[in-house]
């Protein structure tokens, strides 16, 4: 795989989590006929709590062997966390390869998620991340940390996924009308990730006048396109009635239009995406 080469990019750490990931990565790599690369963010910084304490005067001899056994340590830890990472790499590889991802290679790198993954995103077409990571397996959170600031920093389509595979036959869109969540609507239509599956639009929450109006136009898209789709157009909580609709038409993907209001607001009034993401069991396709 060249530098410049378009992909797949699945962003995994050393949980549980991660062999969905990789499911994942290789499924939308097979579909959408590119390369997949595995990417392991290692932290520049890791809280380490084993440090004996340091505290207290010392003399300029003890100061200078404290620095230099101090920077052995940290060279040991890093070497041990990267030969860790390349066996953890090495298995996921040969796991993507199985399930059918033609063309997969690794990469590790030091530094922060998203900087790195802002790094890496001029030749990314999908990313995949999941919906938790490490930190979950320990704090039982559901909805990782890093999920929202992630999305809000790439300008590209992310598959938040779950904590277990199931290759997707049935999508649905969570579809409000916005030019965000046309483009999304053009998207799919366009898209071999989601070719053959028959697609369920819904329309949720407060309708606008011209409700009926856009819901015909992203059916005409779909169907010109050749999808077997069906719509709905229901009044009540957004999430409650998406979260509904998933479960009652077996739809194993959702799409949907992510964080459109800023940090500030969703800090003071929430976020619908979080809501949702929450809410669905199913993999999430999330466009920006």
């Amino acid at each position: 795989m060249t530098q410049h080469e378009e992909r797949v990019l699945a962003c995994v750490d050393q949980s549980h989590f991660a062999d969905h990931v990789a499911d994942y990565g290789a499924w939308v790599a097979r579909r959408l006929t590119l390369p997949l690369e595995l990417l392991h963010v290692i932290d520049r910084h890791p809280e380490i709590a084993s440090a004996p304490d340091h505290s207290g005067a010392i003399g300029i001899d003890a100061q200078e062997q404290l620095l230099s056994t101090l920077s052995e340590q940290d060279e040991a830890r890093s070497r041990a966390a990267r030969e860790q990472g390349r066996a953890f790499l090495a298995r996921l590889r040969e796991r993507a390869e199985a399930a059918g991802a033609a063309h997969t290679d690794t990469r590790q790198r030091h530094g922060e998620l998203q900087e790195t993954l802002s790094e890496q995103a001029d030749n990314v077409r999908v990313f995949v991340l999941g919906r938790r990571g490490r930190s979950a397996e320990a704090t039982q959170r559901d909805l990782g940390r890093n999920v929202e600031r992630v999305v809000r920093g790439l300008g590209k389509p992310i598959l938040a996924v779950t904590d277990s595979f199931s290759e997707p036959e049935r999508a649905l869109i969570a579809f409000d009308g916005s030019s965000l969540a046309r483009r999304g609507v053009e998207l799919v239509a366009a898209s071999p990730l989601f070719r053959g599956m028959p697609i369920h639009l819904v329309m949720a929450g407060k309708l606008q006048r011209d409700a009926e109006k856009q819901v015909a136009w992203a059916t005409g898209v779909l169907e010109n396109a050749g999808f077997s789709t069906s719509t709905a157009l229901l009044p009540g909580d957004t999430e409650s009635v998406i979260a509904r609709e998933i479960q009652a038409r077996g739809s194993d993907i959702l799409v949907m239009g992510a964080y459109s209001h800023s940090p500030l607001r969703s800090l003071f009034l929430g976020s619908k995406t979080t809501d949702l993401l929450r809410a669905a069991r199913v993999p999430v396709l999330l466009l920006r």
